[in-house]
């Protein structure tokens, strides 16, 4: 019986990939910061995808950063939690999951701003970095997170926590200027590649189980 092409594994290999997507990040913000002209263009502007054809946004936008705490706080996620996910994944699988996860949140972003006729800008890595913590805590169900570096939650827990803070902030801030749907995107498209492509259903690991019916290195 023959693999369905989503299922088909890629070789195990580890190259620093996380680091790697970190240095692209931080060399993309210079660029932004050194020609702000190009933050725009590789930003997602949901009008321009859609009149111009601006299509290589939902891949740019992954990696331009509003602001120094911007692209701060999600190359730290990337670092501290990529780093051990891409040990787990191998390095092609990482880097497949983060583009996929982070474009396809995109995807749905851009949807939501269509239908609804919502003019804004989209842009930073955190809808692939909430890809990653799901897919952290799914590897790491036990580990333990240290919020401000003093109170001990469990990845699983932070997970569930901050599903529960997105989608109140969704509902009670829309406009905030963060997208929190973007976020929850991320969780969402991690969750349906866990369980389409590598078998493994991150509920069963939340729940207590092993969840290792499929693809676990």
């Amino acid at each position: 019986m023959s693999v369905p092409f989503y299922k088909k594994r890629l070789p195990f290999v580890y190259t620093n990939a996380a680091l790697t997507l970190i240095i692209i990040n931080v060399g993309v913000f210079f660029l932004n910061y050194a020609i702000p002209e190009t933050r725009v263009l590789l930003a997602m502007v949901p009008p321009w995808i859609s009149s111009r054809g601006y299509v290589w946004q939902f891949v740019t936008y992954m990696f331009t950063h509003a602001n120094m705490s911007h692209i701060l706080f999600n190359m730290l996620g990337l670092f501290f939690f990529g780093v051990q996910v891409e040990h787990r994944m191998g390095s092609y699988e990482f880097v497949l999951f983060y583009m996929v996860t982070g474009i396809l949140a995109g995807v749905f972003s851009f949807l939501v701003f269509y239908i609804t006729g919502t003019i804004t800008v989209l842009l930073g890595a955190s809808g692939a970095v909430f890809a990653v913590l799901l897919a952290f805590a799914t590897y790491y169900p036990d580990a333990r997170i240290f919020i401000m570096g003093i109170i001990p939650v469990k990845s699983t827990h932070l997970v569930i926590g901050y599903t529960a803070i997105e989608l109140f902030s969704q509902f009670a801030n829309a406009n905030s200027g963060i997208a929190h749907m973007t976020h929850l995107a991320g969780f969402g498209f991690a969750f349906l590649y866990f369980v389409l492509r590598l078998d493994i259903n991150p509920l069963d690991v939340f729940r207590g189980g092993s969840g290792r019916g499929g693809y676990w290195r």
